[in-house]
């Protein structure tokens, strides 16, 4: 991998039409929240033909798979990474919703995929992608709590499953106002202020 990253420094590497298509998507939907967008629009945005779109894309659902498959390895790659570098369970689950919070800061369009919004209307299936999505965060929280009591001896004032519910429910609170408030009240505004009274609240 690092060698592939080298590489792209003294040659880099051009786009490949997918990615462009995907961007075009993710930019629309962080700049036209509320609308329905149709792949007219969207090959107008790329400056392709909607026949094209299609020769990369089957239909617009695959194009938005394609988008909740870079937010499902961008975040799981590095909350594998944190749980593996993190002793402290209070502190990875910290990281873990930090992480979460601040993708989310960065990436407004794809934000509103992870809140639901932008799928109103498209099919079942990519709602259900989503949850299958957040499911996986709470087990992976539920899991560092587990070990955690396991090999630390911390205990949690509820069930680890009510508390990585709890956990990950505060954090799509904060996405979800993020995209209600049109991307201004950002997600990471007080957040460690309130992990401090979150986390006396949480752990023994």
């Amino acid at each position: 991998m690092e060698k592939a990253r080298n590489t792209s420094r003294k040659e880099p590497r051009k786009e490949s039409r997918k990615e462009q298509i995907l961007q075009a998507l993710a930019h629309m939907l962080e700049t036209s929240p509320g609308e329905r967008i149709t792949t007219s629009r969207l090959a107008q945005e790329v400056g392709v033909s909607e026949a094209a779109l299609y020769r990369h894309f089957p239909s617009k659902a695959k194009m938005f798979e394609g988008l909740i498959e870079f937010i499902e390895e961008a975040i799981f790659t590095r909350i594998t990474l944190i749980i593996k570098e993190e002793q402290s369970a209070q502190d990875c689950c910290r990281k873990f919703l930090t992480l979460l919070l601040a993708f989310c800061e960065k990436n407004p369009g794809l934000t509103r995929i992870l809140n639901g919004d932008a799928l109103a209307g498209e099919t079942e299936r990519l709602r259900v992608r989503v949850i299958q999505l957040f499911d996986r965060l709470e087990t992976q929280l539920r899991q560092v709590l587990r070990d955690a009591e396991i090999h630390q001896g911390l205990r949690t004032q509820m069930t680890q499953q009510e508390t990585a519910n709890l956990l990950l429910a505060t954090a799509e609170g904060r996405i979800s106002q993020y995209v209600r408030s049109g991307f201004k009240r950002k997600p990471t505004d007080s957040w460690n202020d309130q992990w401090e009274c979150l986390s006396l609240a949480i752990f023994r």
